[in-house]
């Protein structure tokens, strides 16, 4: 047990690999032990082509671990890279707050980053910045909503919204049926698909 719980399962019959971070232990600190745990679920999703999701909470690297801490950030990056070069996908979903070392690393990595409305995503804290640099900054600095805005994500996605929106986007991945979609749609998509030269699934 640690600031992270890992697993396969599946998501709408689509067979995913999953992390899923916890504020409640540590702030969601990375320490070694997070960082094995994510590691090895990448390296699995990878053996088994699974498309990865990490559902991250963190304050950053966990400063009482000290320089073992920071190393998880290059061995989670050296993994997921091996995925992305196997043409695999992997979705981060940021969730309030996400910082420090996590979104220094693995949070940022992703093929799509989606992130929940007004969550906290960022490196430093907002008071270690307004000190440095000696100004007040924008009241929604460092919210999902400025990101998505300046193209740190993708796209804002309500948690009642997320199961869906996690399923459409693998099946458009792996080119299969996109579940949840109304008639019109899929007629839509695949009127898109047909003018592309994609065809049909």
């Amino acid at each position: 047990m640690d600031a992270v719980q890992t697993g396969l399962g599946q998501l709408d019959n689509l067979p995913v690999a999953l992390g899923v971070m916890d504020f409640r232990f540590m702030g969601g600190s990375m320490g070694s032990v997070v960082g094995e745990k994510i590691t090895r679920l990448v390296e699995r999703a990878t053996q088994k082509r699974y498309p990865l999701i990490i559902v991250c909470a963190s304050g950053g690297a966990r400063m009482q671990e000290r320089m073992l801490s920071l190393m998880q950030m290059a061995k989670i990056s050296a993994a997921l890279e091996r995925h992305r070069a196997d043409l695999l996908l992997y979705i981060p979903v940021l969730t309030n707050p996400t910082t420090g070392g996590v979104t220094a690393s693995f949070a940022m990595l992703g093929d799509i980053i989606l992130a929940e409305p007004k969550a906290t995503i960022g490196f430093a804290g907002r008071r270690v910045i307004e000190q440095t640099l000696r100004e007040k900054l924008p009241d929604e600095f460092q919210t999902a909503e400025d990101l998505l805005k300046h193209g740190f994500v993708d796209t804002i996605v309500p948690r009642t919204q997320l199961k869906k929106t996690l399923a459409q986007l693998i099946c458009l991945h792996q080119s299969l049926p996109i579940p949840h979609l109304t008639q019109w749609e899929a007629g839509a998509l695949r009127s898109v698909e047909q003018k592309k030269g994609l065809g049909t699934t």
